[in-house]
């Protein structure tokens, strides 16, 4: 069962640690009364570092977002800084001419 779904879908051998990967064939070779007795606590493992794979890409992906819309938000608090300064400087010299 763990075996086949395990193989069965490509990705899980990018996302599924290798330790894990030998353990399930390790597990796959072993006789039937072994194999059915390791299976559950194999596929619940398995699944657990796919879970937590995905955990870690969402977070990857949001801290990438994040950086982007820091990079962003600096770039207007400068602009913004620069129009404060140009605007204050005209106030000051239209103070000194009026």
């Amino acid at each position: 069962m763990t075996q086949s779904r395990f193989d069965n879908q490509e990705e899980d051998h990018a996302t599924v640690p290798p330790e894990l990967q030998e353990l399930a064939q390790a597990v796959a070779s072993l006789p039937d009364p072994y194999r059915t007795q390791l299976q559950g606590p194999l596929g619940r493992v398995v699944d657990n570092a796919r879970r937590r794979r995905q955990i870690l890409n969402l977070v990857q992906e949001a801290l990438g977002e994040l950086r982007l819309d820091m990079k962003y938000l600096l770039f207007d608090l400068d602009a913004t800084r620069r129009e404060r300064d140009e605007y204050r400087r005209k106030l000051e010299q239209s103070k000194e001419n009026g």
